[in-house]
């Protein structure tokens, strides 16, 4: 047993386990003990048996993994909640099930009640538009304001643009695009920026309700294996998280990022009390270079394939961009950037490499969300500037099934490049970009060391040459993501002295078909040294 704690009062140790501790020096073991909320020893089963004496609790893992918690470097947090109750429409396969949820779902909610999210896919259906039209008949007493699973675009319907006060003479809105028909009406289809108009008219949701959905995001992560995630959202997001921490409510750990707008807030705020704890900490924020590829509004340095008079747009310009990241820099903070097309990763790696020489060296960690389209000449510069590319290998498998023919086949391989980032020195951080994408890690873990589409098109993999290693996606969930949050002092591996943070799967993932690796179950999720989630059934 190596870094025993031969004082330590036990509270909980796991044996018989396949312990991978992420820790170079040690990579595994066979159990684990907890002291309170940070791990006391890993070692030996006998070793740890002996160290836990008799008031422990005592796991047997019968041959289970065990694997530093889960962090999700990028969610969405409270929509995720809000989601849970919303319409579910990822799955909807036609224009029919697309209607006929919507309605379905309506007649279940009191009239004038806004119906919200929904992660619809046009492409499910061949990629027509939804409309207004679609919908109007079956939802003429609720306003509806859903978004694609991307976030980049919504649809309203009739109710909602009246709500909304929007008519035909609505005007355009920088760094967004309002769909409308041959005689110029709105179709309801709204684009990033241009969302806004609709976004002011949806009455803000109270702070109860926003309670209970950060209580369903945490009991649905938890399952799911995570223990801490990064969100990126607003003031109004970081207050809640504030309230269940008071009341010690809090069962993930959170890391809250704000808008790069509003830098000199955070600086303030920082200023004035700090980071925060290991529960809820600040010193984040994220901004935004383009939209989405899905949305044909991610900003392409050549056109679409599929629209070739159009190569997306920049939500934000360079110089505002520029000028909230030099001043954010220069207050200590973090900065991570939106970026998903080839131009505007370019435009923002431009920014990042400006800032550091002119701001001197520093611990800054400069991060670009997404980075999923990389022009070639690109790929090296995330690890010779120390950016941090904070992807989602859920979303490979998901748009791997149309990409290719909105961007092109050789522009596809450099689209979500983990093995050739890896390769170029780069840090890698897995996140799931929830409620974009299911926050489930070993989907995710799935998705890179396969990279086998959804529709089981690709069995070999799409863009099979980006594969990378089940360890090296579990670093990238784990130590990888805690270094992306300034945690990596107390998780992201399991060793002595770090937080009880422990999530249990019920296979060795190192050790099956990477195929089956998706049929992987979580059997317990620990945080803080107490276990937050048990699979039904477990003994």
């Amino acid at each position: 047993m190596h870094l025993l704690a031969q004082t330590a009062v036990i509270s909980l140790a796991i044996v018989n386990a396949r312990v991978w501790t992420g820790d170079a020096r040690h990579p595994w073991a066979d159990a684990v003990a907890i002291e309170g909320a940070h791990i006391a020893a890993v070692g030996s089963s006998a070793e740890i048996r002996k160290l836990a004496g008799t008031n422990a609790r005592l796991i047997d893992a019968h041959g289970a993994m065990v694997v530093p918690g889960f962090i999700d470097s990028h969610v969405h947090f409270i929509e995720g909640g809000f989601a849970l109750q919303s319409v579910k429409l990822r799955d909807a396969k036609t224009k029919a099930e697309f209607i006929q949820r919507i309605g379905d779902f309506a007649k279940t909610i009191p009239a004038g009640t806004w119906i919200l999210n929904g992660d619809w896919d046009h492409e499910n259906w061949g990629g027509e538009l939804p409309t207004r039209q679609w919908i109007d008949a079956v939802t003429p007493n609720n306003p509806v304001w859903i978004n694609r699973l991307d976030g980049h675009m919504s649809l309203a319907n009739t109710a909602a643009l009246k709500a909304a006060g929007v008519t035909r003479d609505v005007k355009e809105i920088a760094g967004g695009t309002i769909v409308r028909d041959a005689s110029g009406e709105p179709t309801g289809i709204f684009k990033d920026n241009a969302m806004s108009v609709i976004d002011r008219a949806v009455p803000p949701a109270s702070a109860e309700m926003t309670d209970r959905a950060l209580r369903a995001a945490m009991q649905y992560v938890n399952a799911q294996g995570v223990v801490a995630v990064q969100h990126m959202g607003g003031w109004g997001d970081l207050a809640a998280f504030e309230r269940a921490h008071a009341a010690g409510a809090l069962t993930t750990r959170i890391y809250a990022a704000v808008p790069l707008s509003s830098w000199k807030r955070l600086a303030d705020t920082v200023r004035s009390r700090g980071v925060g704890d290991a529960w809820v900490r600040i010193g984040g924020l994220k901004g935004f270079v383009d939209g989405s590829i899905g949305s044909h509004t991610a900003a392409m340095l050549e056109p679409f394939t599929d629209a070739p008079n159009d190569r997306g747009l920049m939500v934000n310009t360079e110089a505002d961009l520029y000028t909230w990241t030099s001043a954010a820099d220069k207050a200590g903070l973090q900065v991570m950037v939106h970026a998903i097309g080839d131009r505007a990763i370019r435009t923002q790696l431009d920014i990042f490499e400006r800032v550091a020489r002119e701001d001197g060296p520093r611990d800054r960690r400069f991060r670009i969300e997404h980075a999923q389209h990389i022009a070639p000449a690109d790929l090296a510069r995330f690890g010779a500037l120390g950016v941090i590319a904070s992807m989602q290998p859920y979303h490979a498998i998901d748009d791997g099934r149309w990409v290719d023919k909105v961007i092109g086949a050789e522009r596809s391989k450099g689209t979500y490049a983990f093995k050739s980032l890896l390769d170029t020195r780069a840090r890698l951080a897995f996140g799931s970009d929830w409620y974009v994408a299911p926050p489930t890690p070993l989907m995710g873990i799935y998705a890179a060391v396969t990279r086998r589409t959804l529709d089981e098109k690709r069995p070999g993999g799409w863009v099979p040459e980006q594969k990378i290693s089940v360890e090296d996606a579990l670093r990238a969930y784990t130590a990888g993501a805690a270094y992306a949050g300034f945690a990596e002092a107390t998780r992201g591996v399991i060793r002595q002295g770090m937080l009880a943070d422990l999530t249990m799967i019920d296979r060795d993932l190192t050790r099956i078909a990477p195929e089956t690796i998706r049929d992987a179950k979580i059997v317990r999720t620990i945080v803080d040294g107490k276990v937050v989630y048990e699979a039904p059934g477990t003994p």
